[in-house]
């Protein structure tokens, strides 16, 4: 919407700009005619004095037409200016949007990372192995993870239904084989959850669970397609000095 508006403004302020320049060409034109229609004869006729007369008008016609040029100009260099600023807050904005799209996971994104996958063995895996590798990974530096293909947020639900046979992610019935990805630095989060004792992959496998993970030069995840609702926080008004 605000996209929308500056290019409108830009819009409206070209206009101007064009219609200035056609009243600045339609003076100048009736400044000539008006030369034009001069009759040389009586200028030749004329007194020094009324020469004198004559010409200090012109000097003061010119000199109102020299300023009103130099105001035109000016309204001119201000129109510019003006739309380089809408443009330039126009492309500030679209990079911040980008920017906070990116961040609350409403864009498919990419990059090096690890992939989990976790499947039932001696016990069934839980929404409380979901979260406790969620909460693995984001200590780890992750950026950005799945479950299943479902985008995980700060705010998502990883709940246990019906007695332990299947999970919710984002309200989302999914089941296992359960396959985490997360984007990072995949050394860095490889090297944790392996971790010999304390990593997760080994503490699931101790545990009872199928756990295994794979560095990833490429790891894609899909963006959050839920819809973000704010009811009750609002922005806080810090009051100017």
């Amino acid at each position: 919407m605000k996209n929308f508006k500056f290019r409108a403004d830009i819009t409206a302020v070209t206009i101007v700009v064009f219609i200035v320049c056609i009243v600045l060409v339609s003076v100048m034109l009736m400044q000539f005619r008006t030369v034009e229609q001069t009759d040389i004869t009586e200028i030749e006729n004329m007194r020094e004095s009324e020469l004198q007369t004559a010409l200090s008008e012109w000097k003061t016609r010119y000199e109102e037409i020299a300023a009103q040029l130099d105001d035109i100009n000016s309204r001119i260099n201000e129109y510019n200016k003006t739309i380089e600023d809408n443009e330039a807050a126009s492309e500030l904005i679209d990079k911040e949007l980008a920017e906070s799209n990116l961040l609350v996971g409403k864009t498919d994104v990419y990059g090096e990372g690890v992939v989990v996958t976790l499947s039932d063995g001696e016990i069934a895996v839980s929404s409380e192995n979901l979260k406790d590798l969620v909460n693995e990974l984001r200590y780890a530096g992750a950026e950005a993870i799945s479950i299943n293909e479902n985008r995980v947020l700060a705010t998502t639900d990883i709940i246990d239904m019906a007695e332990y046979t299947y999970i919710m992610v984002n309200l989302q019935r999914i089941q296992g084989p359960y396959v985490i990805k997360a984007i990072g630095n995949k050394e860095q989060l490889s090297s944790i959850l392996n971790m010999k004792g304390s990593g997760f992959i080994d503490r699931a496998k101790t545990s009872g669970i199928n756990a295994s993970s794979s560095m990833q030069n490429r790891v894609e995840i899909p963006k959050y397609n839920g819809e973000f609702e704010i009811n009750y926080m609002s922005e806080v008004q810090t009051e100017q000095q």
